[in-house]
């Protein structure tokens, strides 16, 4: 049985400057989000300044590479901040994060320029 969604958003937005395409499982890719978001917010708390592109980035790789074997979503975590400027890391299924120019996902193309 498949189940589609054509009203869920395919973009989320992590940070102020920081948001997630969301490819594959709908339910996962929210899950791998929110906690991402949670744990963003509790690092910005503790730390007092917003995370960098590539903290989100490794943090969202950890969540799926933690549980690559119950996970079937594929992630492009793109923004800006005042350390290394715009920056696009796709994740794929498993939990690899690879820094890129640009990244396609889905329908959707990502380009840093």
């Amino acid at each position: 049985m498949y189940v589609a969604n054509r009203a869920s958003d395919k973009i989320t937005q992590l940070t102020d400057n920081v948001y997630v395409c969301r490819s594959g499982s709908a339910a996962d890719s929210q899950i791998i989000s929110d906690y991402v978001r949670y744990f963003l917010h509790q690092r910005t708390i503790q730390l007092g300044q917003p995370a960098t592109v590539k903290v989100v980035a490794n943090l969202a790789r950890l969540l799926s590479y933690n549980n690559k074997d119950r996970l079937q979503t594929g992630m492009i975590v793109g923004g800006w901040d005042k350390y290394e400027g715009g920056k696009i890391y796709g994740i794929p299924l498993g939990g690899t994060v690879l820094e890129q120019p640009f990244a396609i996902g889905g329908f959707l193309l990502i380009c840093t320029s």
